[in-house]
């Protein structure tokens, strides 16, 4: 029997012990759609070996949400299934939803996946995890922001990356814009929508970030700087008063 579509922690309640300042009745939502490099009985006929890589799963991505969500006392969602079996982050009609090659490497057991296939995997994972999502917020109301964690190879064909950090969005700045301010103070090295850009439609935050109006981000890592679990931690350490600022700086702007 398979596990369930994805990972959900509760966010802590007023009154509940842990967190600081920001915690209790959080309205910051994580996101972490690679989270896992999971796949079912088979693995799609791939190499195990490529499970290790970026192919599979964002590195390092999810013990980060995992520490922030802790910290923050948030609600978080992140995904338990590989992106190669299917993409979270990809609309339902995405013709990269359901990947038959990635990064020079075949994938077997997506060769052949026909929509009947792709329908399927929709309704097994894709759109359970998007329904929880959807829930959460109505429950959060108008003050929610969201916050999606992903993470980038420190190269890309022979070609160095010079950030440390990512900062990807579309039309909405009102996140985006702080965090990088407040990132770079604090001496990172930032990429404005790079390595990729956050105008992706249909993708995780356009659905639940621009369609609903909320203040949201995606925070892209470089995977050489949390690609174990105490560099994760320490990494989520110095991120969170980077956010807690850039938070605050939307806050005020609201009030």
């Amino acid at each position: 029997m398979m596990k369930n579509a994805f990972e959900a922690i509760a966010g802590r309640k007023t009154g509940q012990s842990g967190g600081g300042q920001n915690s209790g009745n959080c309205p910051l939502l994580l996101l972490c759609d690679h989270a896992s490099n999971a796949l079912p009985e088979g693995g799609l006929g791939l190499d195990p070996g490529l499970l290790a890589t970026h192919i599979a799963y964002d590195i390092g991505a999810a013990a980060v949400t995992r520490a922030l969500a802790a910290a923050y006392g948030a609600p978080a969602f992140l995904g338990v299934w590989s992106r190669l079996l299917i993409d979270l982050n990809r609309g339902a009609d995405d013709p990269t939803l359901v990947m038959k090659l990635s990064d020079g490497s075949i994938i077997p057991g997506n060769r052949d996946a026909d929509a009947a296939e792709v329908a399927r995997r929709i309704a097994a994972w894709h759109a359970p995890y998007h329904a929880a999502i959807v829930a959460e917020l109505d429950r959060m109301g108008p003050a929610a922001m969201v916050v999606s964690m992903h993470s980038f190879t420190p190269a890309w064909k022979g070609r160095p990356r010079p950030w440390d950090v990512g900062v990807l969005y579309d039309r909405d700045i009102r996140l985006s814009a702080p965090l990088m301010k407040r990132l770079a103070e604090a001496g990172f090295t930032v990429g404005d929508n790079e390595p990729y850009t956050g105008a992706l439609e249909g993708d995780t935050l356009y659905r639940h970030g621009t369609l609903r109006g909320l203040p949201h981000v995606l925070i892209e890592m470089r995977q050489d700087l949390i690609d174990s679990d105490a560099a994760a931690q320490a990494f989520a350490l110095r991120l969170k008063p980077i956010l807690d600022a850039a938070l605050s700086d939307v806050a005020l702007r609201r009030s």
